[in-house]
């Protein structure tokens, strides 16, 4: 499929976790992708385990890929505390990483960043207390802030944000009750409302929903790989987004 004169298509999905037994599983993945959009959008978790093994495959993986690949850093993706590893791994074949910066495809402005916990609503974890909960409740809105400094940035008609946690409790909803907390938090909503774009993207909720709305209106769309696989069986494992030229 070649490039649309009216649109630009985007192949967006997250969590593809690759360990180091996964080389050669996700080339038919990313041809298809190829086929289909004028880029790639990988939110989050890219790796298992956040090792150099498993970052390396995933760029050879996506070597010759022929559209442009943006990404997220997830949280499994720091969990061999060397987070830098990953992405100038994947920098080096190509890809951008985003942490808090903006690029621009196709005339579409892309804003991203990993994004933290913390809870949705009436149910966000405050910074009152132990000097441990303050520090947690930083992270997050450190996140916010690289977000909305992101966001900023754009000077495009059509803008997308990436992250990896949810800013809505919308789309993580069939997760237990329980762990929505550590799913997202409703600081990351708060720069969305102030700086408006035509759709949001995140991964991490592997057993969430779909799709659901900012309260301004704007969708919010779950592209977990699991979660895609599970609800639409007959179809590639990536979201498949159009916005007008």
């Amino acid at each position: 499929m070649g490039k649309s004169a009216s649109t630009v298509r985007f192949a967006v999905v997250g969590d593809l976790h690759v360990k180091k037994d996964s080389a050669g599983s996700l080339r038919p993945l990313f041809a298809q992708a190829a086929q289909e959009a004028d880029a790639l959008l990988l939110c989050g978790d890219l790796t298992d385990y956040g090792t150099a093994e498993e970052a390396k495959i995933l760029a050879d993986e996506l070597g010759g890929l022929a559209i442009p690949v943006v990404a997220v850093l997830g949280n499994h993706d720091y969990e061999s505390a060397s987070p830098e590893v990953v992405t100038q791994t994947l920098k080096h074949a190509g890809v951008r990483v985003l942490d808090g910066e903006a690029v621009e495809i196709e005339g579409v402005g892309i804003a991203g960043t990993k994004g933290f916990a913390g809870g949705f609503g009436r149910g966000s974890l405050g910074a009152w207390g132990e000097p441990a909960i303050k520090v947690f409740v930083q992270e997050a809105l450190n996140e916010a802030l690289k977000l909305e400094s992101a966001l900023a940035k754009l000077r495009t008609l059509r803008r997308i944000a990436m992250l990896h946690y949810s800013p809505i409790v919308g789309t993580v909803e069939g997760e237990p009750v329980d762990i929505y907390p550590f799913l997202g938090s409703s600081r990351l909503e708060e720069p969305l409302l102030r700086y408006p774009v035509d759709a949001i993207f995140h991964g991490h909720a592997h057993r969430g929903t779909m799709q659901a709305k900012t309260v301004t209106g704007v969708p919010v769309y779950n592209v977990a790989k699991p979660l895609l696989q599970r609800a639409r069986p007959d179809k590639p494992p990536f979201l498949l987004f159009e916005l007008p030229r």
